[in-house]
């Protein structure tokens, strides 16, 4: 049976976590590793690490690197979060690691961060037909997700990770008072932005994930008898934050049998979660006890089932869709461009010989290439584009939302040879695909131009004279044709074929 591995570099503590797949290709994990290489306490008080804690990351990716070895590991991926990507030497962090033990890390943003907590909690808990707020405690940020079943709406990141907090408010000089009252008074300056990423629609599941969450959950087991360390009601959280509160660092490893890396963290962690889950009007926090590392354990397990395709397509519908609305799209509009695309893109293969991942950008830039109107309808293509350069399609690398940008910038353009910086700046083989998919996401745009929905489907055929489209539909379709004719000049010119309307 095949063996994979996680590793999570976070801002507090550094996993490691080793799965054995089955044949039915579930992952059940035969190795979980904690190694308390703190990357935060240096970050986020000083910018940078000091050469000290990156030989301390060396050193434990060494060992990390003995225990794939041991369980002959055939795929592995290791992820850095909030305080790698703010480091100002994280690129040398990378470097010396990949030199010593040959295990390359990946700094990934807080989206991609938020999709693999959140397809851990979803394999954990039963999510569907739910709205779900998954709030994910980390050392250098707390990311706040909320989804529909097993598709995420939204994320957000604060600044509010407890290593930060810590380095920030000066515990030293601060009485244990004082902290946690400098503590919620932090918090609560982000209080108005967390109430409106929430929204005023029901949650009927809240999740948190994270150390100091599963931390919470046994100490709410053990301090208040309960039978479970699988969740905690907010009315047990407050108690918990005045306990801690009037506990010493030293207190909370004598008595209640703290790491020290955790004793210092559990307190901010516990006031930020009680903020979040109370602007959620919820009662209780589930807790699956899973985390980053497991939801890269899941993404590489779909990737060898090669399942990874088809739900991949499906997150980036739902964020792509979400992005629509929240700039009031027409999207009866939308929908039927991205498949009279997609119609186009299937029955030209032999042409553009791409395959069906360029196809789901066409469809997505197809779906959201007249969200520039909210802004201004005059350029709205270049308004459109903007748009999507500040908002991440969750599901996309940046490479593929940077294409699908310049499809809508360019969705207008009837001729791409002379055109702006933008083009110039992608590397060729993009350059290519982008010119490509420009052309048909023309030829669709131009079958709705009414926005009527007269058109219902479309035939594209190659014949002796060249290539001929044919459009199905409502009335004579006249305003359609005459659309056709204005836009199908690019098609022309980067296929070099001709195409008539039959």
């Amino acid at each position: 049976m095949l063996k994979i591995s996680a590793i999570d570099v976070g801002s507090n503590a550094m996993r490691m976590v080793v799965g054995e797949i089955d044949e039915s290709w579930r992952v059940n994990t035969i190795e979980n590793i904690r190694l308390p290489v703190r990357l935060g306490e240096d970050v986020f008080s000083k910018g940078y690490l000091e050469d000290k804690t990156i030989q301390r990351t060396e050193e434990a990716f060494l060992h990390f690197k003995h225990v794939a070895d041991r369980f002959d590991v055939h795929r592995m991926r290791a992820v850095a979060t909030s305080a790698a990507r703010e480091a100002a030497n994280g690129d040398l962090l990378i470097d010396r690691v990949l030199r010593t033990s040959g295990i390359e890390i990946e700094i990934i943003n807080g989206d991609e961060e938020a999709r693999l907590i959140h397809s851990a909690v979803a394999h954990a808990l039963d999510l569907q037909n739910k709205r779900t707020l998954l709030i994910d405690i980390g050392g250098g940020s707390v990311e706040v997700t909320i989804s529909t079943g097993r598709n995420i709406i939204s994320t957000d990141s604060y600044n509010l990770g407890t290593v930060r907090l810590l380095e920030k408010l000066n515990t030293k000089s601060n009485s244990k008072q004082t902290f946690g009252k400098l503590v919620r008074e932090f918090a609560e300056a982000a209080r108005y932005r967390i109430e409106r990423d929430i929204g005023e629609e029901k949650i009927q599941i809240c999740a948190g994930t994270g150390g100091n969450v599963e931390e919470i959950g046994r100490l709410r087991q053990k301090l208040f008898k309960g039978e479970s360390d699988r969740f905690v009601t907010l009315e047990e959280l407050e108690r918990l934050i005045e306990r801690l509160n009037k506990m010493s660092y030293d207190e909370r490893m004598g008595k209640l049998k703290l790491r020290p890396d955790r004793a210092d963290v559990i307190l901010p962690a516990s006031i930020v979660l009680h903020l979040i889950a109370s602007e959620a009007g919820v009662k209780q926090i589930a807790i699956p006890n899973v985390g980053l590392k497991d939801g890269i354990l899941l993404d590489i397990t779909e990737e060898l089932s090669k399942s990874l395709r088809s739900r991949r397509r499906e997150q980036v519908w739902e964020s792509a869709l979400y992005m629509g609305r929240k700039y009031q799209f027409d999207e009866k509009h939308a929908r039927l461009t991205a498949k009279l695309a997609a119609r186009l893109f299937e029955q030209s293969k032999p042409l553009h010989n791409l395959d069906d991942g360029n196809l789901l950008l066409l469809e997505i830039g197809a779906l959201l290439h007249d969200i520039g109107h909210f802004i201004n309808s005059v350029e709205h293509d270049k308004h459109g584009y903007y748009l999507l350069s500040v908002n991440h399609l969750i599901g996309f690398t940046l490479r593929e939302q940077n294409i699908v940008a310049n499809l809508v910038r360019y969705h207008r353009k009837p001729s791409l040879s002379n055109d702006g910086a933008n083009i110039k700046s992608l590397p060729q083989r993009d350059r290519l695909i982008l010119i490509k998919l420009c052309a048909l996401l023309q030829l669709a745009d131009s079958m709705d131009i009414s926005h009527t929905g007269h058109v219902t489907d479309v035939t594209l055929l190659e014949t002796k004279s060249g290539w001929r489209m044919k459009l199905l539909g409502k009335s004579d379709l006249m305003l359609e044709n005459w659309a056709f004719s204005k836009r199908k000049s690019l098609f022309r010119e980067v296929f070099g074929v001709n195409l008539e309307m039959n």
